[in-house]
């Protein structure tokens, strides 16, 4: 049975509110002491919201770090299957790993998001559901005066990204977005050799991504419409999304391959090698003046409509062309005139090879390091020093994702003003950058 909270949701906006505003006097106060909470310790208690894939993956590794103490869980589906691999998960196996972990029974669990973001005594929360609710719970958590560990990709649309950037900014959180990618030092280290004039001056950025539709959920077939399940509260999965019948296809880990959730491997990816070109472009609080030569392929099927293969390039003002596509080497390869450096997960290379060699100087471009991602957040939650993936950064390179969705389904060339955040003298282009939101549900302003 889901847990009693004192504070109802009908006031929960107004004093969240309240609360926010109390914690952005304070903003370098460590947060425990910030709610006043009686803790034996001075470890950050976190909520859960979202325990399917990620969720409870990233749940496990931030329960490694002493410095937390997870306290609550929080899905809408109570218990069942269609996640990786078509494996179990829910708010009820999350509790269950929790209370093993700690050897007791204390985790609180919840359907309604609204009831861990009620919660004084919880410092941060990991956010972690289908892309369509992440800028509602982004902005809500921030008003509640919550700092946020925001799984990627970060926005289903850019207005969606530009109203969490104004929330994290406007409460004082602390974001990390979980890009991990940028916490690989074979991702840092082409990076920093790139930006430091190792392959001479750049010129072609190319970012190898997956295509096709995966059935991680092993759910795929399964398109025809069913009684939701019981302990299924598919109307709140639904949220802000249009109204549709319920199908085991379209929910799990298979909802990133319709465009009313997520934008598929173009934005599930988006938010990893596009971002690492990103960092070594030093573009990251900018953006292209050109969306070109875009097009894809998409699935003649009943529900799945996200591109299976694509292709598009992002031309900057200086000339240098970053080309996504399913079919360039994975990872992310750095050409210029004296060289070139590749990355992928684990692994980083060079032609000439003589680069590897060499050493970046004190005086010379030094990137953010960071080993551990969940770690780096709480450090920085305990410091207020910025994480190494903010949120502002995160909305540069997954606007790089939305921006390619929109030119190949309209099947032209854009022109981009990154400093307005629009597409130059095309309004049907400019409709894209946002969604509508299904009533009762209105984006928190």
């Amino acid at each position: 049975m889901k847990k009693k909270h004192s504070q109802t949701r009908r006031n929960f906006l107004q004093q969240s509110a309240a609360l926010a505003g109390a914690v952005s006097v304070f903003p370098s106060i460590v947060p425990q002491s910030v709610f006043g909470a009686n803790a034996p310790s001075n470890r950050i208690t976190m909520g859960f919201i979202g325990t399917g894939n990620n969720g409870t993956n990233y749940l496990k590794l931030f329960l490694k770090d002493e410095r937390v103490r997870a306290i609550a869980v929080c899905d809408v589906n109570r218990e069942g299957p269609g996640y990786w691999d078509g494996k179990i998960a829910g708010r009820e196996p999350a509790r269950r790993i929790v209370n093993d972990h700690y050897g007791n029974q204390d985790c609180a669990v919840y359907e309604d998001f609204r009831d861990v973001l009620a919660r004084g005594d919880i410092d941060a929360v990991q956010i972690s559901t289908p892309d369509h609710w992440h800028a509602y719970l982004a902005i809500a958590a921030a008003k509640a005066g919550k700092d946020i560990y925001g799984q990627k990709p970060l926005s289903l649309t850019v207005a969606d990204g530009r109203a969490m950037v104004k929330a994290i900014n406007r409460y004082g959180r602390i974001w990390q977005t979980g890009s991990q990618q940028r916490s690989d030092f074979n991702f840092r280290r082409v990076c920093e050799l790139v930006r430091n004039g190792r392959i001479g001056k750049l010129h072609t950025v190319r970012c190898g991504l997956p295509g096709g539709i995966p059935d991680y959920g092993h759910t795929a077939s399964q398109t025809n419409p069913e009684p939701v399940p019981d302990g299924f509260n598919y109307e709140m999965w639904l949220g802000p999304a249009p109204e549709a019948p319920y199908c085991p296809a379209r929910c799990g880990v298979n909802f990133r391959w319709i465009y009313d959730y997520s934008g598929g491997q173009v934005t599930d990816w988006g938010g990893h090698h596009p971002d690492i070109a990103q960092w070594g472009m030093n573009t990251e609080k900018t953006g292209p003046v050109e969306i070109r030569n875009a097009h894809g392929e998409f699935p003649d099927g009943p529900l799945y409509n996200t591109a299976v293969k694509y292709h598009f390039e992002c031309i900057y003002a200086n000339g240098v062309k970053l080309i996504v596509s399913d079919e360039e080497r994975h990872g992310v390869t750095f050409e210029g005139t004296e060289g070139s450096v590749w990355a992928t997960r684990g692994r980083h290379d060079a032609d000439p090879k003589s680069i590897l060699d060499s050493e970046i100087g004190a005086d010379e471009v030094h990137l953010y390091v960071s080993d551990d991602h969940t770690r780096n957040f709480i450090d920085c939650v305990q410091s207020r020093k910025e994480p190494i993936a903010p949120i502002e950064t995160a909305h540069r390179s997954i606007t790089l994702a939305h921006l390619g969705n929109i030119a190949m389904l309209l099947g032209r060339d854009l022109k981009w003003d990154p400093v307005n955040e629009r597409v130059i003298d095309d309004d049907s282009a400019n409709a894209m950058l946002t969604r509508a939101y299904r009533k009762p549900w209105v984006l928190p302003v």
